[in-house]
């Protein structure tokens, strides 16, 4: 059995990210009845997914074409060429209605929730006291008085519930029977014109469309997982209408080369899009995964997180952040990384050194003609161009036992055709980080 790896220094964390090197597990997944199966499930199975893991509390649909006939790869092939659908269901809809909706939003999230108009959207994040990330949601603001949550992989609906048991805002807070799935690639457009008809290409960024699909009633939204070009359709009553829209859209897809496939991970490492649970948690602050530009600069009103944030921003202005270890994209070498971690791989300073760091996130960049990942590394070892040493397993390593070499780059590691707030502030020559 392999030792956990206590070089990496973790003492910034009350619970240290288990860094021990276990592998690909051979398990099979239980499937009972206290995981739950959304709305899309058979559909997914019956398209062909193979694999699956859990989110949010519900089964996850991970993988559709199997390793011997190319894998990830051919999905990210349809993905980058021509238009995929996504079983997106554990994207949970937490929905809050009320008086005071607005109040109890802004509240609870870092951005100022009086300045989304309704039918627009927001890529978020909410923070507990001591600033860690709790969730980073699309938030959709439906009406003046509704707001739903489309959550990452937390309980957030539990948490929102429970600060208003002492805010006591006018509002109620419930998950609601909505169930998402995501339009993604650049035919997308032309799939969601033929679907819903011209508006649909007039969506703006984070915009959204109330319209129906296969005559069930939708909200459209031009967001995504990918910085491709897509969209995500969040169907009603989806415990009801759940094959009726999916048949709808696989139908009219025909034309466009449509095809199932899991969640991009490969693509949204590409355009430095953060996975909670994977990138971040509930121990990371935003200033560590460049998610700083979510920390209003100018003073806003009370908000939970709000004074230990402004702390650690100054710290870090000071020259003495409050962590040990920040998040950096990296090339590095080594065999083509066709499929997902099953661990958080080492990362040393030097080639013979302990390890220091940890991978999150890798994957192969066909444009890029190399791997890419994200990572923790100490903060001094952040700075573009720094040479970094990865142990990757032995399948992926260009030398048995050895690691492989790393620099450090920017993210995101290609432009994206939807590009999100952080890049757009950095083509503004705005520092995005702190």
């Amino acid at each position: 059995m392999n030792n956990n790896v206590p070089s990496v220094d973790q003492s910034t964390r009350k619970v240290p990210i288990n860094l021990r090197q276990s592998g690909p597990t051979p398990v099979e997944m239980l499937i009972d009845t206290r995981i739950r199966k959304s709305p899309y499930w058979e559909l997914s199975h019956q398209a062909g997914c193979w694999r699956a893991s859990t989110y949010n509390r519900m089964y996850h649909p991970r993988g559709y074409v199997r390793p011997e006939d190319g894998g990830m790869m051919v999905e990210y092939d349809a993905l980058v060429n021509h238009v995929t659908m996504w079983n997106v269901a554990v994207e949970r809809q937490i929905q809050v209605k009320g008086p005071d909706a607005e109040a109890l939003v802004d509240y609870v999230i870092t951005r100022d929730a009086t300045k989304i108009p309704p039918m627009r959207a927001r890529y978020v994040i909410l923070c507990n006291e001591a600033g860690g990330i709790l969730n980073d949601p699309v938030l959709l603001r439906i009406a003046e008085d509704e707001f739903w949550f489309s959550l990452s992989d937390s309980d957030l609906m539990l948490w929102l519930q429970g600060v208003n048991v002492g805010k006591k805002f006018d509002v109620e807070i419930n998950e609601i029977d909505v169930a998402p799935v995501q339009i993604q690639g650049p035919k997308s457009v032309d799939l969601l014109v033929d679907l819903v008809g011209p508006a649909a290409a007039e969506i703006p960024s984070y915009g959204l469309l109330a319209s129906a699909v296969g005559g069930c009633e939708v909200i459209i939204s031009q967001t995504g997982f990918t910085g491709e070009k897509g969209y995500e359709i969040y169907l009603r009553e989806a415990t009801l209408y759940a094959e009726q829209m999916w048949n709808a859209v696989l139908e009219t897809g025909k034309k466009h080369n449509l095809m199932v496939v899991a969640p991009a991970h490969h693509r949204r490492i590409a355009a430095g899009i953060l996975s909670w649970g994977q990138d971040m948690d509930v121990e990371t602050l935003p200033f560590q995964v460049n998610l700083g530009y979510q920390v209003p600069r100018q003073k806003k009103a009370d908000y939970i997180g709000k004074q230990a944030l402004e702390a650690a921003r100054d710290a870090i202005n000071a020259g003495s952040p409050p962590y040990t270890h920040t998040l950096v994209g990296m090339q590095l070498g080594g065999r083509a990384i066709d499929d997902y971690a099953p661990d958080f791989w080492l990362i040393s300073s030097e080639q013979e050194t302990e390890p220091t760091g940890y991978v999150t996130s890798p994957w192969y960049s066909p444009e890029l003609g190399t791997n890419i990942a994200m990572g923790f590394v100490p903060v001094g070892l952040a700075d573009l161009g720094t040479e970094l040493w990865v142990h990757l397993p032995d399948k992926y390593s260009d030398f048995v036992g050895k690691p492989v070499r790393a620099e450090v780059v920017e993210m995101p590691f290609r432009p994206s055709v939807n590009p999100n707030q952080r890049e757009r502030l950095r083509g503004q020559g705005l520092d995005a980080a702190v």
